[in-house]
This record gives C-alpha cells, sequence and structure tokens, in this order.
C-alpha cells in the first residue's frame, strides 16, 4: 500500500508544453488524476513533489482539485534547495507561488539556495527514502530529466518494499483517443 506518493517526470520544455491551454498538458492531468483516484482507494494519504516545472505541478493541480472529493488528501512539496523559483520568470514565478502555498507541507532538502547539480541528485535520493513508491511520467525511449531518477527507483523497487509505476507514451496515447472519441460522440 502506498500511503506517500512521489509524483514525478518530464519538465514542461521538454514535452514541448509552454503553454496553459496545450492539449498535452490535459492528457498528462487526465493519466495523473486516474492514477491517484486508484491509489486514493487504496489509502493514499500524502502526494509528494518537488515543485518542478511539468509533470510535478500538474500533478500539484491534481492533487489541489482532488483534495474537494478527497479532503484527506495532503500535498508536500518538498524542493531540492530554497527559492529554486528566482530565476524563473514573473509570470511563472507567480504560478508556482499560487500553487505552493496551497500545499500541506513546505520544505527544502537543502536549507541554502542553488550550489551544484548534486542538489538536485540528493533531492531524488531523499524524495524516494522518504516516500513508499513513485509514479512517473517517463517513457524510457525518449529520455530526460526524469532519466536518473527512474534509474533510483528501479534499482529500490528491485530491492524490495517499494512501488514503482510509470505513466507511459502508449498510456498518454491511449488517454488522446479516448478524447478523440469523445469529442466525436459529443459532435453527434
Amino acid at each position: 500500500m502506498v500511503k506517500r506518493l512521489l509524483v514525478s517526470g518530464y519538465k514542461a520544455h521538454e514535452l514541448g508544453i509552454f503553454h496553459e491551454k496545450h492539449p498535452g498538458r490535459a492528457i498528462i492531468k487526465t493519466a495523473l488524476k486516474r492514477q491517484l483516484t486508484r491509489f486514493l482507494a487504496e489509502g493514499l494519504e500524502w502526494v509528494i513533489i518537488s515543485g518542478q516545472l511539468g509533470v510535478e505541478m500538474w500533478a500539484a493541480e491534481t492533487v489541489l482539485e482532488l483534495k474537494k472529493e478527497y479532503p484527506r488528501l495532503k500535498l508536500a512539496v518538498i524542493t531540492p534547495f530554497l527559492n529554486q523559483e528566482e530565476k524563473w520568470k514573473e509570470e511563472t514565478q507567480d504560478y508556482y507561488r499560487h500553487i505552493v502555498m496551497q500545499a500541506d507541507y513546505l520544505n527544502s532538502v537543502y536549507q541554502t539556495p542553488y550550489q551544484g547539480v548534486w542538489q538536485l541528485q540528493e533531492k531524488d535520493k531523499f524524495l524516494l527514502a522518504h516516500s513508499d513508491g513513485l509514479l512517473l511520467v517517463y517513457d524510457e525511449e525518449n529520455e530526460g530529466s526524469p532519466k536518473y531518477l527512474n534509474k533510483l527507483a528501479a534499482t529500490k523497487a528491485a530491492q524490495g518494499d517499494y512501488l514503482f509505476f510509470r505513466i507511459n507514451a502508449y498510456d498518454l496515447q491511449s488517454i488522446a483517443e479516448e478524447q478523440q472519441q469523445q469529442l466525436y460522440h459529443d459532435d453527434f
């Protein structure tokens, strides 16, 4: 049973998603909602993210929506270092802060500003150590920033007592086709 689920995946730019209305964003959020709802039925209590733009923030949005129906669900944002958003565009910072302010728990692995890429690697290790499972939006045929976390989680899962779930390109394509069929049927 997964009580504390880490959710991660690609950054928005890795998926070519640069605005809120991009259809890929809705497809990913649908996939996340389906998985999170399944985990909620099995006792999920916490969703943990590090606050990366892209899949993690869309997961946070999804959690905030699900909290209306599942008030016991909590969101934890554990960033790798302090003020990770300070170099982002102001509009992006506002979006990030709006989501993060609604989290039930907010902290940083390192209580310092950015010092090096090692903080990101240590963040992954820390979050895996403090969760029961990982839901990763990742396709091994399309490597990107989740590659390191994917490898760590696969190793941890192989050692036992850690659950590792992926949402891959096939899963997302299936949702896209379902949505297209629904649009087709709604037109008649």
